[in-house]
């Protein structure tokens, strides 16, 4: 079955192919410039550095419903051993086997696809089962150190968590950035704020992927209008899940991925960042989130950090 009218219509609207350049790799991530970082260091008032990422642990936020996405393996390959004999230093050594995207994490754009394309209009099929990315792989989205804003729309609405079936709107954008007192700038990377990662912290792992309130499909024409950098919210699925219009499967993803080149970003915890946000009023910060450069990678883990 192929994508109805509507997902190509607004597809037609946000396309960034050739934007960069025929040969571009990294979309959108094109407006962080010098000038922008600058502003961004700038923005820096009290030095408060504020984590975003979940822990990483073997109970951790996937639950099995995308085949294969484990949450991380940890196991002591060296246990204080003496490698040069007796009485000599010794060391402890451990191995992990993850998911890319297993927790907090970016999606690169070679993520997902849509009539056999990825972005900039190279082909699907150089995605290979060998764990490879001829092009658009997560280590082409280098230097993600820009001006963050916090979109806090849960907060701008009054409530601690949106429910579950709420597809958050250009209006909800424009309302929590009216909220914060910001103005959404290009090259900005925008953090936008649901309350649904309290599912997860208070130990619902299967609450909080279904049912999930994340963003409409409406919302790729905003964040292309105001050249965002990249995007990343606080929900396992970033989109509204299940999907706002029926049958229409992670179009978000698609929208931003394929056809604007926009990373994007799911699993993030903003609780402590929208308590330090509103008690200095501030919802602008540097943020750091640089990726693990796996070469050919469709994604991840992030450790993101926000300097107020």
């Amino acid at each position: 079955m192929s994508l109805p009218a509507v997902f190509h219509d607004i597809a037609e609207r946000v396309n960034n192919w050739g934007r960069w350049g025929a040969e571009d790799e990294r979309g959108t991530l094109n407006l962080i410039t010098d000038e922008v970082v600058r502003g961004a260091v700038a923005s820096v008032r009290t030095g408060l550095r504020v984590p975003l990422a979940l822990d990483l642990r073997h109970d951790g936020v996937q639950t099995g419903l995308v085949p294969g996405r484990v949450n991380p393996l940890h196991a002591m390959v060296q246990v204080n051993q003496e490698l040069f004999g007796p009485g000599t230093v010794a060391t402890s050594d451990d191995i992990v086997t993850m998911g890319l995207q297993a927790a907090t994490h970016w999606d690169a754009l070679t993520h997902v696809s849509h009539s056999g394309r990825i972005y900039n209009g190279r082909p699907a099929a150089s995605i290979t089962p060998h764990g490879r990315s001829a092009y658009c792989g997560i280590d082409k989205a280098r230097h993600v150190v820009s001006r963050g804003v916090l979109l806090d729309v849960a907060r701008a609405r009054g409530v601690e968590r949106l429910a579950g079936g709420h597809a958050v709107t250009p209006e909800d954008l424009d309302a929590a950035a009216e909220f914060g007192g910001v103005e959404v700038r290009a090259g900005d990377v925008v953090l936008v704020r649901t309350g649904q990662v309290r599912v997860y912290l208070a130990g619902d792992r299967h609450g909080y992927g279904y049912p999930s309130p994340g963003l409409s499909v409406r919302t790729p024409e905003w964040f292309h209008a105001h050249d965002v950098a990249a995007v990343a919210n606080d929900t396992l699925t970033f989109e509204i899940f299940p999907p706002e219009v029926e049958g229409l499967w992670l179009p978000v993803h698609a929208l931003h991925l394929v056809e604007m080149g926009l990373l994007q970003g799911q699993n993030w915890n903003l609780e402590k960042l929208s308590t330090a946000c509103a008690r200095s009023g501030r919802y602008t910060f540097l943020l750091a989130a640089m990726p693990e450069p796996f070469v050919g990678g469709t994604g991840t883990p992030v450790a993101p950090v926000a300097v107020l």
